[in-house]
């Protein structure tokens, strides 16, 4: 039994998403240009199950960026099961970079699980059994982040970091109940470059009395993507101790590792 079209169709418009654009750079739209939070419920349909979600009960939404001429950032927020008053708000980010979220929504640690005819059912495993979670699509051109002006793509972290802080300020505005809990922002693979320096911004902000305190406690990152030159040197090493590869994989390897490390300084140079 196949998701309805006209049903995911009619959501991607209510949300103006783009999602056949691999990189989301669109024609302008006059909608929402102000620089604040606009937000949806979502409902999605069962198909036969009788476990699966209907209404999401949370929102989806985008932030238009401040600091740029056009971006939409856009995320889902899932409050948590458990206790939303005091459970802690964790952002989570995903890697790439360019990788959507609703990957690890979907398929990790979010509220539901996909099944096999495309309806939804709860997660027992969610982090929003524990926590008010948010999933950002980050930075512009990813997922369903768009904007109409490339000179909006972010190509640095700290660029990216400028978007976050004034997104976690605009959503802590709009959701002011949450801003006194607990902060903690967690991610993967490329996120081990984006966390820290968003961690960054947040902290030089609440130094700097800028806006809304965030009561940051933590960081997290899993598989992180830190420092390539010296990570992806130690593939090799580490295939051939666990087994993986024998001794001529592992000779052949070592002779790519020079033109490996050489393009890795020439993109961060670039």
């Amino acid at each position: 039994m196949e998701f309805p079209k006209t049903h995911a169709e009619k959501i991607i418009r209510g949300l103006n998403l783009f999602p056949e654009l691999d990189v989301n750079i669109a024609e302008e739209d006059p909608a929402f240009t102000e620089s604040k939070i606009v937000e949806k419920g979502l409902l999605f349909p069962c198909l036969g199950d009788p476990t699966c979600v209907q209404y999401l009960g949370r929102t989806a939404g985008y932030y238009r960026l401040p600091h740029t001429k056009s971006a939409r950032m856009f995320y889902f927020f899932f409050q948590s099961r458990n206790n939303p008053s005091t459970d802690p708000v964790v952002v989570y980010i995903t890697g790439g970079p360019g990788c959507s979220t609703s990957l690890a929504l979907f398929y990790e640690n979010g509220p539901f699980q996909i099944t096999d005819n495309l309806s939804l059912v709860w997660n027992d495993f969610g982090w929003d059994k524990v926590s008010n979670i948010i999933y950002v699509d980050q930075p512009t051109g990813t997922g369903f982040s768009y904007t109409s002006d490339e000179a909006d793509i972010r190509t640095d972290s700290q660029g990216a970091a400028v978007d976050f802080y004034d997104f976690m300020q605009a959503f802590f505005e709009a959701h002011p109940q949450y801003a006194r809990n607990d902060f903690y922002i967690i991610g993967e693979s490329y996120a081990g470059h984006y966390i820290p320096a968003f961690a960054d911004r947040v902290q030089r902000g609440n130094n700097n009395k800028e806006g809304i305190p965030i009561n940051m406690k933590g960081l997290a990152i899993g598989s992180g993507l830190t420092e390539p030159e010296i990570q992806y040197k130690a593939y090799a090493d580490y295939a051939l101790s666990m087994k993986l590869i024998n001794q001529s994989d592992y000779n052949s390897l070592g002779q790519l590792v020079p033109r490996c490390v050489q393009g890795i300084k020439l993109c961060g140079n670039s």
